[in-house]
């Protein structure tokens, strides 16, 4: 007698079979594709870096940006508890440092301002250089909780740590419309020139409605956006603040680690 092909156990071998082959397939797949994707990744955060240092024209080539980054930009660790440079490490990766207890800070709720809960003690900082060498600006990378999602951004400061050049965001959920603003070109056009300290080392930077009255260190909060705007005003207060970036500025303000 022949066997039957359409019994169950016939149908369960071959979706085993089916589903055997295609998680091979996907797996195979995903392991070509890695260095690709890591390869992306830094090529959109070099990218980023460049905008927000006003490197980047429309007219530059996706193929131009590794030579450009190489010529200008040298990343640097920062001790975010002291404000001083650390040793290179090679691939250090902020995302990782912060699921490492060794690596990282857990932080009060009085203190996590920008609602990340674990900061890491490490922080990459982006020096931008001219062609003499002397740095120009500096760019920080910075991230908070908004009403959706976690934004990430870049912000360039001048070399004297208390005059925004621009900012950008590159990574963000918040409505599309409302909140999703924060990376519309003239929202973001108002942080230029802005200070970040008041004369008495206090943050100054602020965002909030009708807050472009000054001058200073307001900035408009995004029309029907207001626990988005709020998220953003406490990214700042905390990245600028003693637990950020606040003790490296303060060296820099005070002309210890200029060019580098």
């Amino acid at each position: 007698m022949f066997k039957n092909k359409d019994s169950v156990g016939g149908t369960l071998s071959v979706i085993i079979l089916l589903s055997l082959v295609c998680s091979i397939i996907v797996a195979g797949s995903a392991v070509l594709l890695k260095p690709t994707q890591v390869e992306q990744k830094e090529l959109d955060k070099q990218k980023n870096i460049l905008s927000v240092a006003g490197l980047l024209t429309p007219a530059t080539k996706s193929s131009e940006i590794k030579t450009i980054y190489a010529k200008n930009i040298e990343a640097r660790l920062v001790n975010l508890d002291t404000g001083e440079f650390a040793p290179a490490q090679a691939g250090f990766d902020a995302a990782k440092a912060v699921k490492n207890p060794a690596e990282s800070t857990t932080l009060a709720p009085a203190d996590d301002l920008a609602g990340i809960r674990v900061r890491a003690n490490l922080a990459e900082v982006y020096l931008v250089k001219n062609d003499a060498g002397e740095v120009t600006q500096v760019v920080l990378p910075f991230y908070g909780t908004g009403l959706w999602s976690v934004m990430y951004g870049f912000m360039s400061v001048q070399p004297d740590g208390n005059t925004v050049n621009g900012i950008t965001y590159y990574d963000q959920g918040e409505t599309p419309g409302l909140g999703g603003e924060i990376e519309n070109p003239k929202w973001q056009a108002q942080f230029h020139g802005k200070k970040l300290y008041t004369a008495d080392n206090q943050v100054g930077l602020y965002v909030g409605k009708g807050a472009s009255e000054n001058k200073e260190y307001g900035i408009d909060s995004l029309s029907g956006a207001t626990l988005t705007s709020k998220g953003v005003d406490n990214s700042f207060k905390f990245w600028l603040g003693k637990n950020g970036f606040g003790p490296f500025l303060t060296k820099l303000r005070a002309g210890v680690l200029n060019n580098g």
